[in-house]
């Protein structure tokens, strides 16, 4: 195989303590790939840790300091580099010593001394395989990422339909999520978690989907009899989205059913009480008032933000959590950012173009 310009050449890192086999391998592989030297255990580790990690290891058995079996263990053990595979080059040619090398995860085992053409092969072998492996992750990941894309288009699509359903405006669904995450990430959740929550938060009114037009439209007070099947929503909703051992529609369900909890214990349909009521149930719950009372309704205008922010902070302890009501309020000003930026009256459209 020739050096061909503009092609990236492998990077192989030769780990051994003997001058001698550190040429040879060099004189056998250089012209075709990239040789990194180790004559340490550590040394080893720590070009295989590097920003520009080798794409197959070279690796001796008796070096100082660290064995090669031990800096293979320690490889394998680490989950970013694990992948990269790792080739005994050893004087050591026992039965049982090959098999000591295979079990700590190596993908070959070479005696000395070596055998170039051998070595080539093997090498060449294994490159093409990592390659293929490498290719198939990044194969699977987009393709996760573009299912993960769909599940949260679906998951707005069908939040916002609930919203028009309620008279709330197309982007009540797109504000609630925004303002959850924020709250999220004002008390310390971690990325993965706001990530959930925003992608989950959406589906939180989909139960309305279920309760009569004429009732979520009334202009004026509801009757007994309609406030009981309003109250149906949030069971009606973790009915639709049905019980999943996938964590996404798992929260998706707990939001839907506990997001009219309150902190007090006097909300529906569970009357759970303080810590009972499951964390992004609690965060939602203040969203979704905040942003009802921040917007226009069949039975009222919509309240100015000193108003709205005023009877969130009444609830504190009562409907609300004490310590997201003060989350709220230290963040309450790019929460109204996100009311504005947000507004029904920008359109749908654009909520979807810059999130």
């Amino acid at each position: 195989m020739s050096v061909t310009t503009g092609v990236r050449r492998p990077t192989i890192l030769v780990a051994d303590d003997s001058p001698q086999n550190i040429e040879l391998l060099t004189r056998v592989l250089g012209s075709d790939h990239r040789i990194k030297v180790a004559t340490s255990g550590e040394k080893a580790l720590q070009l295989a840790y590097s920003d520009e990690p080798p794409d197959l290891i070279l690796l001796d058995i008796m070096m100082p300091d660290l064995s090669g079996h031990e800096v293979c263990r320690r490889i394998k053990a680490n989950p970013d580099r694990r992948r990269i595979p790792i080739i005994f080059v050893t004087a050591m040619s026992t039965i049982e010593d090959e098999a000591m090398g295979l079990s700590l995860g190596a993908v070959d085992y070479i005696t000395k001394p070596i055998s170039p053409p051998l070595v080539q092969a093997r090498v060449r072998t294994h490159l093409a395989l990592y390659d293929q492996s490498r290719e198939l992750e990044r194969m699977v990941a987009q393709r996760t990422s573009e299912l993960v894309a769909t599940r949260q288009q679906i998951i707005r699509r069908l939040g916002r339909a609930a919203g028009f359903k309620d008279h709330q405006g197309g982007n009540h669904v797109v504000r609630i999520s925004h303002i959850a995450r924020l709250l999220g990430q004002q008390i310390g959740l971690g990325p993965e978690a706001l990530q959930l929550l925003f992608q989950t938060s959406a589906l939180h009114d989909v139960g309305k989907i279920g309760i009569p037009d004429h009732v979520l439209s009334k202009p004026g007070p509801l009757t007994d009899d309609e406030r009981v099947l309003v109250r149906q929503h949030p069971q009606i909703g973790a009915d639709i989205i049905g019980r999943h051992e996938h964590e996404l529609l798992a929260t998706a369900r707990t939001i839907a059913l506990t997001h009219h909890e309150r902190w007090d214990g006097t909300g529906y349909p569970q009357g759970l009480q303080g810590e009972q009521i499951p964390l992004f149930g609690r965060i939602v719950a203040m969203a979704d008032v905040f942003d009802a009372l921040m917007n226009d309704r069949p039975y009222r205008p919509a309240m100015t933000g000193p108003q709205a922010l005023a009877i969130i902070a009444e609830e504190r302890g009562r409907a609300f959590d004490p310590v997201l009501v003060d989350a709220f309020m230290q963040q309450q000003y790019e929460i109204l950012r996100i009311m504005e930026l947000y507004a029904d009256e920008r359109g749908a459209g654009f909520a979807d173009s810059v999130i």
